[in-house]
C-alpha cells in the first residue's frame, strides 16, 4: 500500500500515464493524479519520475517497507523544504509550514544570510532556518526513521550533437512544444486559461502556441520600464484579450511584506513583487495561467552567458549582487569559512569538461532557476490562489536544449537563436527576434525617491539591522545610492526586503 502524504504541482502527460498504468479515465484530476503516483510507484518504485512530465513535488509512504520517499522535479518547478524532528521528517513545499511545527526550533541561519548578501537568493541546499533544508530540484529523499538518504536523479548536463544543423533543432523544438502545448489543452478539467505576456519571445510564443485566451501584463507609469505596449501590440497581432495590470510605487512597497512572509524566505530579486501584484490580478478571472519560465536557462538566453571568463575562476550564477569584501565588511557576524562559490563546487567540478555555455547553463538550472526564479513564481502564485503552468520547463524541451552546440545559440547581438528560429514559425519576426529586455522593475527610481525612500531607511538602521550589520559600512551605502549611485538599488533592496521578512519571522 502506497500512502501520499503530500503533492503540489500537475502531472501534464496523465492521458498517456494513465493508459499505460491501466487507469481508468474520467477521473477527478485529484483522483487520478493519486492514482499515478501511487500505481506508478508499485510499478516503477523512486523511477517514477523517469514518467512524469509537468511540475511536482510529493511525499510518498510505502506501508511495506515503511519508508517515506520525497520527491522533486528535475528543474525544481515546485519547492519541497524538509527537516527532521523527533523520528519525523516534516516536509512541505511551504516551508512556514515546517518551521510553525512546535518541535523546530526558528534560529536564523547566518550562513544562508551571508551567501544570500552575495548571490540576492538563498542558494543551494541549506535555508534561512537552522536544521531546515531544501530539496534540490531531480534529487528524491529515501527516510527510514532514523536517516535522511538523499539521491540524485537528474542533472542538467549538456550533451552537444554537431552533426545537426540549426534548423533541425528548431525544428524539433516546434514538435516538443506542439506536443507539450496538446497535453496542456487535452486536460478539459481546466478548459480556461490566461497567460503572462511580455515583449519577449518566450511569453509570446506560448500564447502563440497554446490555448490561452487572455494575455495578462503589468506596467508602469515609467515608460521605460514598460514592456505592456510591446505586449499588448503582440496580443493584438495574436487575436488574443489583453489585460494590464498598472503597478504605482505605492501598491509595490505595500505589498512587500506579504510576499516576503509568502515566499517564507527572503528574495532580492525586485520582480517577485511585481510578479504577485500581476498574480494577484489574473486571479480575479482566471484560475490557471502560463508562464514562460525555463527559456532562458536551457537556451543561453542571458548576457552573462555570452562573457568569457577567466581559466581559473568559478562561474557564480547569472546573479550576484555584491562581492565578498563588501558582505565581509557589512557583516556583524561574518564567517570566513562561508565562501561564495561553496554550494554550487560540485556541480563546477562535474561540468568542466563542457564548453563554456554548456557550463554556466548547467549552473544557472540548477541554482538560479530553482533558488530564484522558480521560488518566486511557485510560491506567490500560490499565494494567490491560481495555477501557474510552466511548459517551457518541461523536461522534453531541456532534452533538445542539451544537445544544442554552444556556437549555434549565439548570433551577432541575439542569444538563443535556435529558439527564436522555432518561434518565428507562429509569430512575426519582429517578436521572435527582439532584443531581450527581461522583466524590468523601476525600484531604484522609487527607492531614490525622498517620497518613499523614508521608510526604507527607517528598516535599514532599525534594530534588527543594528544586530545583524555595520551601521557604519551600510550607511555609506545608503548615502551613496541616495547620491546617485543607481547602480547600489540591488544592495540596498536585498537588505531590505531580508530586513522586512527577518522582523515578520523573529520579531
Amino acid at each position: 500500500m502506497v500512502q501520499i502524504r503530500y503533492f503540489s504541482g500537475y502531472i501534464r502527460n496523465y492521458r498517456r500515464l494513465c493508459e499505460e498504468l491501466g487507469i481508468n479515465l474520467p477521473l477527478s484530476r485529484e483522483e487520478r493524479e493519486a492514482r499515478i503516483l501511487q500505481e506508478g510507484f508499485l510499478r516503477w518504485g523512486v523511477q517514477i519520475t523517469d514518467h512524469l512530465y509537468g511540475a511536482f513535488a510529493f511525499a510518498l509512504y510505502d506501508e511495506d517497507s515503511e519508508r517515506l520517499y520525497v520527491f522533486r522535479d528535475q528543474v525544481g518547478q515546485k519547492q519541497m523544504f524538509y527537516a527532521p524532528v523527533g523520528g519525523e521528517l516534516l516536509c512541505s513545499g511551504d516551508i512556514n509550514e515546517i518551521v510553525a511545527d512546535s518541535r523546530v526550533e526558528k534560529r536564523l541561519n547566518k550562513r544562508m544570510l551571508q551567501q544570500y548578501l552575495f548571490y540576492g537568493y538563498p542558494i543551494g541546499e541549506e535555508t534561512f532556518y537552522e536544521g531546515v533544508y531544501k530539496l534540490m530540484p531531480g534529487h528524491y529523499i529515501v527516510w527510514d526513521g532514523k536517516e535522511v538518504a538523499i539521491c540524485c536523479y537528474f542533472k542538467p548536463l549538456f550533451t552537444p550533437e554537431p552533426d545537426k544543423s540549426a534548423e533541425d533543432f528548431a525544428e524539433e523544438i516546434r514538435t516538443v512544444v506542439n506536443e507539450i502545448l496538446t497535453e496542456e489543452r487535452e486536460d478539459t478539467e481546466l478548459p480556461y486559461k490566461e497567460s503572462f505576456l511580455s515583449g519577449g519571445v518566450d511569453s509570446s510564443y506560448l500564447l502563440a502556441a497554446g490555448d490561452a485566451r487572455c494575455a495578462n501584463t503589468v506596467g508602469y507609469a515609467e515608460a521605460d520600464f514598460s514592456e505592456a505596449e510591446l505586449a499588448r501590440e503582440t496580443a493584438a497581432v495574436l487575436g488574443r484579450d489583453f489585460r494590464v495590470k498598472t503597478i504605482t510605487p505605492e501598491a509595490y512597497f505595500e505589498r512587500i511584506p506579504e510576499v516576503m512572509d509568502k515566499l517564507g524566505q527572503p528574495l532580492g530579486d525586485a520582480s517577485a513583487v511585481a510578479f504577485s501584484l500581476g498574480c494577484q490580478a489574473v486571479a480575479e478571472h482566471a484560475q490557471v495561467v502560463y508562464s514562460g519560465e525555463g527559456i532562458d536557462e536551457f537556451f543561453g538566453g542571458y548576457n552573462a552567458h555570452k562573457r568569457e571568463l577567466p581559466s581559473d575562476w568559478v562561474y557564480l550564477t547569472c546573479s550576484h549582487i555584491m562581492s565578498e569584501d563588501v558582505v565581509k565588511a557589512l557583516m556583524r557576524d561574518y564567517d570566513p569559512g562561508v565562501h561564495a562559490a561553496d554550494p554550487l563546487l560540485e556541480m563546477w567540478d562535474e561540468v568542466k569538461g563542457q564548453s563554456p555555455l554548456a557550463q554556466k547553463l548547467t549552473i544557472d538550472i540548477s541554482f538560479w532557476l530553482e533558488g530564484d526564479i522558480y521560488l518566486n513564481t511557485d510560491r506567490t502564485s500560490t499565494a494567490c490562489g491560481i495555477e501557474l503552468h510552466t511548459p517551457f520547463s518541461d523536461l522534453r524541451l531541456f532534452r533538445v536544449a542539451s544537445r544544442i552546440p554552444s556556437e549555434y545559440q549565439f548570433q551577432d547581438e541575439q542569444n538563443k537563436v535556435v529558439f527564436r528560429m522555432a518561434a518565428s514559425s507562429v509569430l512575426p519576426r519582429e517578436s521572435a527576434f527582439r532584443k531581450k529586455v527581461g522583466f524590468p522593475v523601476p525600484v531604484r527610481k522609487w527607492l531614490a525617491d525622498p517620497l518613499y525612500h523614508q521608510p526604507v531607511a527607517e528598516k535599514l538602521f532599525g534594530e534588527s539591522s543594528q544586530m545583524l550589520f555595520d551601521q557604519t559600512v551600510l550607511r555609506e551605502m545608503w548615502q551613496r545610492f541616495i547620491g546617485g549611485e543607481a547602480l547600489l538599488w540591488n544592495r540596498i533592496y536585498a537588505i531590505y526586503v531580508f530586513l522586512v521578512w527577518y522582523d515578520l519571522k523573529f520579531n
